[in-house]
């Protein structure tokens, strides 16, 4: 088990990797009395297409199939239901399943043990039948047609339709009815045999808990498990245009809506290393939107928005920035995001001052363990390791590093979806 010291928040956390290749962190508190156990695996709604290891078929399965694979876990052969098991325990638990992966989770504040164990046994124990996956088909169908009316999640979804012209971004997460009703539970055992396996997966143990009763609970539970060369997932060939300039659509809409995307290649960016990359693309976002830029003050003096949103992410060799906006006037919104991505200034004072804002997050959120383990299972995932070195790598943030990032975007290669109230 290696130490890993948090450098400048007193925060020692411990890393083992299992012979089969399957990555524990344990986080352990002694000032809480709670804790959250993480199991993720690197299986999200964007593999929909893969050929297996020593197999020359690629393997094609609905979209939506990882969400559908997530509520199928919690079906159990025994019949018990894992929800009714945790809180018969006191504890919470949940799962979510995002574009890239699917996390199983609980959280309490007792009988970790044995949680720690009924958590790995359900997660390492597919049930799927006919009968419970037809089950679950109308329950996912009804799920998919709520959220397909709600206009902020339409925005969304037919923004990034706009941005991507085939990478499996453009679908949403859960999938389309018309997919769901393909899956089988052939290709749930397909994904899961391929995907779940120990080498693809991770646990996050973070809270009160004792480290060494934890490790051999997941070695007696999980060292037997058996290591599996990963399938060879699609490689989209994804335009580096965005697919679609503008879009504007009638909703039940009170107040326009607006979404604008930047699609950035990746290639085009100098800095390398993802975790810098991504620091540098959040300082620029925060510099121009954060809650204390100019243009936040603008548009609260003109009333210009009742809501704002901004957020990147990465899709394949794409970084993407999103902005998403209620608004009474869209046309000038649009002008107005437009214009600061053509025309800003990064000050250096700016600069500096939102250092110093991170430094200072850095050092609160190690007192959190929801935070804490959020941050975790984001470097795991996002970058394979975890960055100890947080508070030093803010602080030799360069304005000229960023000022050079800036240079190599091409701000005109945005989509922008208005959202309009439907005409009587």
């Amino acid at each position: 088990m290696n130490e890993i010291v948090m450098n400048g928040l007193e925060k020692t956390i411990y890393e083992e990797k299992l012979g089969n290749g399957l990555e524990i962190i344990y986080v352990p508190y002694e000032d809480k009395n709670n804790y959250i156990i993480t199991y993720g695996v690197r299986f999200g709604s964007e593999i929909t297409e893969f050929t297996p290891f020593k197999s020359s078929k690629s393997q094609k399965v609905p979209a939506g199939i990882a969400h559908f694979l997530e509520h199928k876990m919690f079906e159990q052969e025994t019949g018990e239901d894992p929800f009714t098991f945790f809180s018969k325990t006191g504890t919470s638990a949940n799962a979510s399943t995002s574009y890239t992966n699917t996390k199983y989770f609980c959280y309490g504040t007792k009988n970790f043990e044995e949680n720690l164990e009924y958590l790995i046994n359900f997660v390492n124990s597919p049930y799927y039948t006919d009968e419970n996956v037809e089950k679950e088909k109308g329950i996912i169908a009804e799920e998919i047609k709520m959220y397909a009316d709600i206009p902020d999640w339409k925005l969304d979804a037919k923004l990034k339709e706009c941005i991507y012209k085939i990478y499996p971004r453009r679908v949403d997460i859960a999938g389309k009815v018309s997919d769901i009703e393909k899956i089988t539970k052939e290709d749930l055992y397909l994904c899961y045999k391929n995907f779940y396996v120990p080498n693809n997966m991770f646990i996050i143990i973070s809270g009160n808990f004792n480290k060494d009763a934890a490790s051999k609970i997941i070695h007696t539970k999980l060292d037997s498990k058996k290591s599996k060369t990963l399938p060879v997932v699609k490689n989209y060939k994804e335009i580096i245009e965005v697919n679609k300039k503008y879009l504007e659509l009638e909703s039940d809409v009170n107040v326009p809506k607006v979404g604008i995307g930047l699609k950035i290649y990746r290639k085009d960016l100098s800095i390398k290393e993802e975790y810098y990359l991504d620091l540098y693309l959040e300082m620029f976002k925060t510099i121009l939107f954060g809650s204390s830029s100019e243009f936040r003050e603008y548009a609260r003096v003109n009333n210009l928005t009742s809501s704002f949103g901004t957020e990147w992410e990465t899709a394949d060799k794409f970084k993407t920035l999103l902005i998403t906006s209620n608004t009474t006037n869209p046309d000038l919104f649009i002008e107005k995001i437009k214009s600061l991505l053509l025309n800003h200034e990064i000050r250096e004072e700016d600069f500096n001052r939102i250092k110093k804002v991170w430094i200072a997050s850095e050092v609160k959120i190690i007192d959190y363990i929801e935070a804490t383990e959020s941050n975790i299972y984001d470097d795991i995932l996002s970058y394979h390791k975890i960055y100890n070195d947080r508070v030093d790598i803010i602080r030799n943030m360069s304005l000229e590093t960023l000022n050079k990032l800036i240079k190599q975007i091409d701000f005109n290669n945005i989509s922008v979806v208005k959202m309009i109230s439907k005409k009587e």
